[in-house]
């Protein structure tokens, strides 16, 4: 995986009780907190669920069952942004280079483990829940030698 402070044996205390098989992505990226603070997890996807680990503390933060997410959020423009959206949860909103990579997995591990196609919203501007009674909006711009994102409070 190529995280020397995640080893094989923590990992498998997740997959026990979850019944994971496979780790199917791992990869350090950054999250977005309800208060608007900037965290870096180890986000990782079995073939049953997400988890968001701490990677200074090895605790893990989230696990998430496939079935539980509805869908996916992304801008139409060249970031690294998106929004895992839990309607039981409050949603993730998080950045990764790998962000392609990322929506592709997990769109094919939620179809190999429910048989339903995870939905893909395609917007310059989408709404998450950031927290409890949080609803935020991410706000994409395009602009000279990049993207300009804003996240508001709604």
């Amino acid at each position: 995986m190529g995280f020397s402070h995640v080893t094989s044996s923590d990992i498998k205390l997740f997959f026990s009780p979850a019944g994971d098989k496979q780790v199917l992505f791992a990869d350090k990226l950054l999250k977005f907190t309800g208060t608007g603070k900037i965290k870096q997890r180890i986000l990782l996807i079995t073939n049953v669920a997400v988890y968001i680990l701490d990677p200074e503390t090895d605790i893990l933060r989230r696990q998430i069952a496939l079935v539980a997410v509805e869908k996916m959020c992304l801008s139409e423009l060249s970031d690294n942004f998106f929004a895992i959206i839990i309607p039981t949860e409050y949603d993730l909103l998080m950045a990764s280079p790998r962000k392609t990579e990322i929506v592709t997995i997990l769109g094919e591990a939620t179809k190999s483990s429910s048989n339903y196609e995870l939905e893909m919203v395609f917007s310059n501007s989408f709404q998450y829940n950031a927290a409890a009674e949080m609803v935020k909006e991410v706000q994409f711009e395009e602009v000279e030698g990049g993207v300009r994102t804003r996240i508001v409070r709604k």
